[in-house]
Formats: C-alpha cells, sequence, structure tokens
C-alpha cells in the first residue's frame, strides 16, 4: 500500500500530463519501454475528423481543477491549475502548457494526430525531464502509456479517458494498472472549464 504523502507527491506530478484524456500513479515511477496497442476507434475519414475535432477545441485557456483520488476512489487532495494550447500546425498538431501553482509544477505538451499510424497522441514534459507519451487509436477517447518499470521492480501503465465533452467543458480520468491490465485503479479526476476572455 502506498502511503498518502508520497502518493500525493508522484500524483502531482504525474497530473501535468492529464489533458483530455491525462494522470497519478503509485509511488514507484521508473522509465517508459515499448508503444502500447492502440485501442479500436471509429474507422476512416470519419474517425481522423474526430480527432481533429478534439485538437479544435482544445485551443485556448482552460482553468482546471484536478482531484487526486485514493484506492477505494475517494478523493485525497484537490489542486487548482490551468491548461493553454495554441495551434502548431492547423489540424494537426497543438503546443501547450499546463501550471499547477499550488504545487510548483509546470509542463510542455505536444497534441497531435498521426494519419499514417491511425493515431492521436499527447506528450508532455516537466522540470524532470522526463517524456511522457500517451496514445490512441484515431476518433477515440482513450490513450495510455507504454507500460513502465516502476522503482520496485514492477511494471505499471496509465490510462487516461475524456467524457462529457461539451465545447465549454469536459471530464478527464486517469486510472493505472500494476498487474498487466488486469484491474484499473483510479489516479486522478479532472473537470476543464473554458478560461473567461480576458
Amino acid at each position: 500500500m502506498i502511503r498518502l504523502i508520497p502518493r500525493l507527491a508522484v500524483l502531482a506530478v504525474l497530473t501535468v500530463l492529464a489533458v483530455l484524456a491525462l494522470l497519478p500513479v503509485p509511488a514507484a515511477l521508473s522509465s517508459s519501454a515499448a508503444e502500447p496497442a492502440p485501442a479500436q476507434g471509429p474507422t476512416g475519414d470519419a474517425a481522423l475528423q474526430q480527432s481533429i475535432e478534439q485538437l479544435r477545441l482544445s485551443i485556448g485557456r482552460w482553468d482546471v481543477v484536478t482531484e487526486f483520488l485514493n484506492d477505494d476512489g475517494s478523493v485525497a487532495r484537490a489542486a487548482n491549475g490551468s491548461y493553454e494550447f495554441s495551434w502548431v500546425v492547423p489540424d494537426r498538431v497543438i503546443a501547450g502548457k499546463s501550471a499547477i501553482p499550488e504545487l510548483g509544477q509546470v509542463s510542455g505538451i505536444l497534441f497531435y494526430i498521426n494519419p499514417q499510424k491511425r493515431i492521436i497522441e499527447m506528450v508532455s514534459v516537466g522540470a524532470d525531464g522526463r517524456l511522457w507519451v500517451m496514445t490512441g487509436p484515431l476518433g477515440g477517447e482513450e490513450r495510455t502509456t507504454a507500460e513502465f518499470q516502476t522503482t520496485t521492480a514492477g511494471t505499471a501503465q496509465m490510462r487516461f479517458t475524456r467524457y462529457n465533452v461539451a465545447n465549454d467543458k469536459f471530464e478527464s480520468r486517469m486510472e493505472y494498472t500494476d498487474d498487466g491490465g488486469k484491474s484499473w485503479k483510479p489516479g486522478n479526476h479532472q473537470t476543464f472549464r473554458r478560461a473567461a476572455a480576458s
């Protein structure tokens, strides 16, 4: 069982990934390995168009409340933050920034479509220099990391799911597995609300 304080520290570091299908895990993280196999989703041009709409919806600034969850799903802690995205390549690549001031966290994010591989991916890197990659099928609302080694010599994987999507609000949950996907434990829940124009 992970003690609450170390778990919150790890969850806080990993939370910066949590966007559109976004993050925290057990306190025992290390490095990533092979690419995860994308899940099935819509096919053909409809799937590509759905992923383009995900990128378009993401543009702008979002106020985000992240709830770090205990294994039983209860809230261990909540933190306020923001995400902001802008176009790099129209309808293909957006760049962004995640910030949680009360935890002293800032991360850079790329969110992009790869039509040839039929995937949509998000990558995130923070002050520790560790690159996280979250991959899903075109048209899907779920992305996973590759399986990675933990500091306790085990393996883990994260899964991010975006849901309750509207133009100015959506939710995301991060779950993790440390038993090869047989069971998934809660990591965090995030609520994104489009920030008022300033």
